[in-house]
């Protein structure tokens, strides 16, 4: 988000690109919007990735729910801003093109008679550009209609992908009403304490496992890209480009007078709440990816530095959009070793060996039944969420691992060498604690000292407070 980074200099960049880098993030997709100054950090990104060494890749993903498209003007803008950047050694290029990409962009017409005219006169096939750029926007619409675009798209950005957006309360509950003869009523009638109470009985948690992490967005948008596929092929000489989505989080608690958006699901944001606890959205994600890597081209880490929807992965820096409330203290980049974990093994194909002993813990601040004198209020499906503390274990061989949210609830698991996937429960006042251990001798020990689950928080905050360590 390149709107987060107005104070950044050059110094952050070169920072970030490192990091990112090291983390087996291959490069950044840099998201622009309409803010003057964004242009000039753009290309500081890029003289740092050049300045690196490193074979760190940039591309522009034009934000049209900020950038202006109802005018040949607003056209000729984005064409500038593009010509401008796309010629630099460190620009991605796909079948020796460079990548565009958007965030939205289905209503936009460019002033003329429709979406897919103006985004072809008067972008991918005006004058300017044609031939120059493998265009793959994140355009929100029904994949079915694809072939509306056939003349704009080289391929298919699926935002949406990273999160199962059917999961809601509502979705919920018909689960759990659709098992009364083993729940013995329904909750269509019930209060949210019944939603938690009930989400994790077996054919309701069999019914969302199904759904969490899945591809099957991906198989829906990968079939109507198939079917241009020749369009493309013949005007290009290229093949569609599928990127795809993965995220480990959603939550925003904006108010009505900013951006209006309280909400751990959006719209089609739907879900996070539920599928990003619960299930280890972010590890079962990637694992479906890695299993259809023959199908996809490019994964999209959903972001960076998203502070104000709560899925960023890298430090908290630059300028935030008014979210310090749930974001400051909220550490997220304990999940860089993991998503470099998960990054080789889609671009190899195998499963890295794990050389070193890691303990992943992450949770929220507060009960999901809490109270706050908040002015915003609960956000959206907020009764989808679990009390509990998420692990994940990479051991390099057969271990013990203990975790525990205060002296009363601690549970002892007997992992295998690789990756295991843990969970448990916590109450109001509960820390999060846990040990990696083998022959009676602790090898990892995870002890946050800046984490507790509060009983009487002041705001709502249903982002993600994460912790990580490893062997030495």
């Amino acid at each position: 988000m390149v709107g987060n980074t107005y104070p950044y200099t050059l110094q952050d960049w070169s920072d970030d690109v490192a990091l990112a880098h090291a983390s087996g993030v291959d490069g950044f997709a840099l998201n622009m919007g309409v803010d003057e100054w964004q242009p000039d950090r753009v290309a500081d990104a890029f003289q740092a990735a050049l300045q690196s060494g490193l074979d760190f890749k940039l591309f522009l993903s034009l934000d049209m729910t900020s950038l202006p498209g109802a005018t040949s003007d607003d056209a000729q803008s984005l064409r500038n801003l593009v010509l401008n950047f796309i010629t630099h050694p460190n620009y991605m290029q796909v079948s020796s093109q460079p990548l565009v990409s958007t965030f939205s962009g289905e209503t936009c017409t460019f002033g003329q008679g429709s979406v897919s005219d103006g985004w072809n006169n008067e972008f991918v096939g005006h004058q300017d550009l044609q031939g120059k750029i493998h265009f793959v926007p994140s355009f929100f619409i029904d994949p079915a209609t694809f072939s509306t675009f056939s003349n704009v798209m080289n391929g298919d950005f699926n935002w949406n992908s990273g999160w199962p957006i059917q999961v809601t309360t509502q979705f919920v509950q018909n689960l759990i009403a659709g098992n009364t003869t083993t729940h013995g009523f329904s909750l269509l009638t019930e209060t949210s304490s019944v939603i938690a109470a009930d989400i994790s009985s077996s054919p309701v948690q069999n019914a969302l496992s199904q759904i969490i992490g899945s591809s099957q967005s991906d198989i829906e948008h990968l079939q109507d890209l198939t079917a241009l596929s020749g369009t493309i092929s013949r005007r290009d000489a290229t093949k569609p480009t599928y990127m795809a989505a993965v995220s480990p989080w959603f939550f925003t608690h904006y108010g009505a007078d900013s951006y209006n958006k309280n909400v751990g699901t959006l719209n089609t944001f739907s879900a996070m709440i539920l599928i990003s606890s619960i299930e280890h959205l972010y590890s079962k994600r990637w694992e479906s990816l890695i299993a259809t890597r023959d199908q996809v081209d490019i994964v999209q880490i959903l972001t960076w530095n998203d502070y104000g929807e709560s899925h960023y992965i890298g430090p908290i820096k630059g300028a935030q959009p008014n979210s310090q409330a749930w974001v400051d203290g909220m550490d997220h980049t304990g999940w860089l070793n993991l998503t470099s974990y998960y990054a080789e093994a889609f671009k190899t194909g195998s499963y890295p060996a794990i050389e070193k002993d890691q303990l992943f813990m992450w949770s929220r601040t507060h009960p999901t039944q809490a109270t706050a004198p908040d002015p915003v209020g609960q956000p959206t499906n907020f009764e989808l969420f679990e009390d509990a503390v998420w692990a994940v274990v990479m051991a390099t061989a057969p271990s013990t691992v203990v975790l525990s949210t205060s002296p009363q609830i601690s549970q002892t698991f007997q992992v295998a060498a690789g990756l295991t996937k843990l969970s448990v429960p916590i109450t109001a006042g509960g820390g999060m604690q846990g040990t990696i251990s083998r022959d009676g001798n602790a090898i990892v020990t995870l002890n946050p000292s800046n984490f507790t689950f509060q009983g009487s928080p002041e705001v709502y905050n249903f982002n993600a407070f994460v912790a990580s360590a490893s062997a030495d």
